[in-house]
This record gives C-alpha cells, sequence and structure tokens, in this order.
C-alpha cells in the first residue's frame, strides 16, 4: 500500500509531505517548477481570501457566486507549499517546530502587553 492509499486519519505532517510526493510520482507526473507552484500558492490564497471576504469581510457575493468550500481551499493552499517544501528539500516539521520557537523566544510578552488584544 502506498502512502495515497494510506489511513488518513493520524496523518503527520512528515506523512503528508510523503503522501503529496507519492501523488506527484504516480498522478501528478512531476512536480511543476517552483514559480509555477507559487502562482498557483497565490491563486489558491486568493480563493481563500474570497471567501473570507465575502462571510466574515464586508464584502458580498455576486448573483449566483459560487464561493467554494473553505477547508478544501485551505488543504489546497497547504498541497502547493507542503510541493514546495518537497522540491526544495524542507522538512516541515523541523521547519514548524523551529518557527514556533522563535515566535515564543521572541513574542514571550509581546502579545500581553499588546493593548489592542
Amino acid at each position: 500500500m502506498n502512502h495515497v492509499q494510506a489511513n488518513q486519519s493520524g496523518l503527520t505532517i512528515r506523512a503528508a509531505q510523503d503522501q503529496v510526493d507519492d501523488w506527484i510520482q504516480t498522478i501528478g507526473v512531476r512536480y511543476f517548477n517552483e514559480m509555477t507552484n507559487l502562482a498557483q500558492l497565490v491563486e489558491e490564497v486568493g480563493e481563500v481570501a474570497k471567501i473570507l471576504s465575502r462571510t466574515h469581510g464586508e464584502q458580498s457575493s455576486k448573483p449566483g457566486e459560487s464561493l467554494g468550500d473553505l477547508a478544501d481551499e485551505l488543504a489546497d493552499v497547504l498541497f502547493v507549499t507542503i510541493c514546495l517544501a518537497n522540491q526544495s528539500g524542507i522538512d516541515l516539521t523541523t521547519a514548524l517546530r523551529n518557527n514556533l520557537d522563535k515566535k515564543t523566544k521572541r513574542d514571550a510578552t509581546r502579545h500581553r502587553n499588546n493593548e489592542k488584544l
């Protein structure tokens, strides 16, 4: 059983990276180049923005406009992000841990002391 067919419960970031890679190799044929994936990422983030601006922001939908599914669009953002990480040799588990450590040290009191929050 390859990673694409594996049980989805308890999916780790590492397993997601492996499953996306398996999908690319078996169904997607190959990774798009990094610039194409960047364009895809921007497009997917735009779709998330469209949904949120119409459901939580002040913008209204056009008559007959289908907004799409926020969960699916966020998953698209994650998929392309994983593609970029894979083709750049980045382990997202390590990257996220390091990023959270950085934020924890940098922002230990910053948000608690922010009068706007």
